[in-house]
C-alpha cells in the first residue's frame, strides 16, 4: 500500500457513527437516542413548533469551560450552543424571522428551553456566526439584517433604501450564551459602498489560535455588488456573488474588512462561505459557488495573512462534486496531524444525503468518510464536542430538507 493509499485510508475511516452502533431513532422525535455511551443524535427544532413554521440556517459553537468556569458565572463543563433561524412566515428567506438558541450541557443530547436571541419583530434577522473568543470566552455572534417587507431579489437589484437593506450586527454573551447583548449595528466598517446583498456565514465564525493574529475573530461572509456603469445587467445575475470576510483583534468591540473575492466574472460565483485554521496557520476558506461555469458546486483558496487578502482566487474543488448548490461547513479537528472536515449533501442534484468528507492534505483533496442518512438534508454546521467527538448539526427531513434540525454525535477514534 502506497502513503498516498494508507493516508486515504484513515481518512475514509477515522469517523465512527454513534448510529451504527446503537439503535436509530425517528427523525421527528422529541427525545435523543440514549446509549451507555451518552447519546447519538436529538433535535433541537421541529418545524411547527414553537412558535415557527420553519426553522433553518443552524450554527453551533462550543463554550470554552476553563475560561467560563471562572468568570461570571461559567459552567464547569463546555455548553453547546445550536443557534437557528426561526421563520414564522413559512420556509421563504424573507419577512419575520428571529435569531433562536438551545443550549445543551450535555454535549447535544438533550436541550434547554428555546430562546430569542435576535428578535425581528417583523423584520428578518439571521445568518448567524457564532464563535468563543479564546481568549476571554465570550460567546460573540454576528448577524445579518433586512426590512421583513423587502427580499433578496430586490436587494440585489438595487431597489430599496439603505436602511432597508442588508445591514450587518454584533452581540455578546458572557454567560456561556444564556443572554446576549442588543444588537450593534457594524455595517459601516465591514460594508464597501456599492454592495447590495450582503450574508454572514452562515455556519460557525473562526477564533484563530496560531500565527501572529492569534486571537482574531474572523466572519467568513458573503455579498453582491452593483453591475458596472453602462451594464445592461440588474444586479440579480449570480456573477455578481463574492466573498469576503470581517475581522476583530479586539474580542468584538471593534470590526474590519478583510479579503474580497471582487472577480465577478461568472467563472467561479463564490457564495456562502466558511472558514477553518489549518495546523500550518493558513486560513482554508469554503464556498458555495452559485451557478458559476466552473464545473462542480464547491469553491476553495487559502488566506497566509489571517484573512487580509487570498493566496489565490477561488478556484472549484473537484474531489467535492457529489456537492449540490447549497451550504457546507468546515472544522479542522484538533490535533498537528488531524484532518480537515467538510460536511454537505450528498448528492450532485438535491438536497438529500448529508455526508462528511475528510481531507489530509489541508483541503487539497476530500474523500467521503461517511454518510450519515439518505434522507433529504440541506445546511449544516461542524463542532468539535471533545477529543474523541465532533456533533453536526444540520437540516434533515423524511418528505423535506426543512422539516426539523438534528444534531448527530460521531465518535472519533
Amino acid at each position: 500500500m502506497t502513503p498516498l493509499s494508507r493516508a486515504l485510508l484513515t481518512a475514509t475511516a477515522f469517523l465512527t457513527p454513534l448510529t451504527a452502533l446503537h439503535p436509530a431513532h425517528s427523525a421527528h422525535s422529541a427525545h435523543p437516542a440514549h446509549s451507555a455511551h451518552g447519546c447519538a443524535s436529538s433535535v433541537p427544532y421541529v418545524s411547527g413548533e414553537g412558535g415557527y413554521a420553519t426553522y433553518r440556517i443552524p450554527a453551533a459553537v462550543i463554550t470554552t469551560p476553563h475560561l467560563r468556569a471562572h468568570s461570571r458565572g461559567g459552567t464547569s463543563t463546555g455548553t453547546v450552543l445550536a443557534f437557528a433561524e426561526g421563520r414564522r412566515d413559512g420556509v421563504g428567506d424573507s419577512g419575520d424571522i428571529d435569531v433562536v438558541l438551545r443550549r445543551s450541557t450535555d454535549g447535544g443530547c438533550t436541550w434547554g428551553p428555546q430562546t430569542v436571541v435576535a428578535a425581528g419583530q417583523g423584520d428578518t434577522r439571521g445568518n448567524p456566526a457564532p464563535v468563543v473568543d479564546p481568549r476571554t470566552g465570550a460567546v460573540i455572534l454576528v448577524t445579518s439584517y433586512n426590512s421583513g417587507a423587502v427580499t433578496e431579489d430586490r436587494i440585489m437589484r438595487g431597489k430599496v433604501a439603505p436602511e432597508q437593506g442588508r445591514r450587518v450586527f454584533v452581540q455578546r454573551s458572557w454567560d456561556d450564551g444564556r443572554h446576549f447583548t442588543s444588537p450593534q449595528e457594524i455595517t459601516a466598517e465591514v460594508k464597501r459602498p456599492g454592495w447590495r446583498w450582503y450574508a454572514t456565514g452562515p455556519g460557525h465564525a473562526l477564533a484563530l489560535t496560531r500565527g501572529r493574529h492569534a486571537g482574531r475573530l474572523l466572519v467568513p461572509a458573503d455579498h453582491s455588488a452593483a453591475p458596472p456603469a453602462g451594464s445592461s445587467d440588474t444586479g440579480r445575475e449570480s456573477r455578481y456573488y463574492g466573498a469576503h470576510a470581517l475581522y476583530s483583534d479586539d474580542g468584538g468591540r471593534t470590526w474590519h474588512l478583510g479579503f474580497v473575492d471582487d472577480t465577478y466574472d461568472g467563472v467561479t460565483n463564490a457564495n456562502e462561505t466558511g472558514a477553518a485554521q489549518l495546523p500550518d496557520g493558513r486560513l482554508y476558506i469554503a464556498s458555495r459557488d452559485q451557478n458559476g461555469t466552473s464545473p462542480g458546486n464547491r469553491l476553495d483558496t487559502y488566506s497566509s495573512d489571517g484573512g487580509h487578502t487570498l493566496d489565490r482566487p477561488f478556484a472549484a474543488q473537484p474531489t467535492l462534486n457529489d456537492v449540490p448548490v447549497t451550504e457546507g461547513s468546515v472544522l479542522q479537528l484538533q490535533g498537528h496531524t488531524a484532518p480537515l472536515l467538510f460536511s454537505g449533501p450528498s448528492v450532485p442534484t438535491a438536497r438529500r444525503a448529508m455526508a462528511l468528507w475528510s481531507s489530509t492534505d489541508g483541503g487539497a483533496t476530500f474523500t467521503k468518510a461517511l454518510t450519515l442518512s439518505a434522507r433529504r438534508a440541506a445546511y449544516s454546521d461542524l463542532v468539535q464536542l471533545d477529543r474523541d467527538t465532533v456533533g453536526i448539526l444540520y437540516e434533515t427531513g423524511l418528505t423535506g430538507a426543512y422539516e426539523t434540525i438534528e444534531f448527530r454525535r460521531l465518535r472519533l477514534p
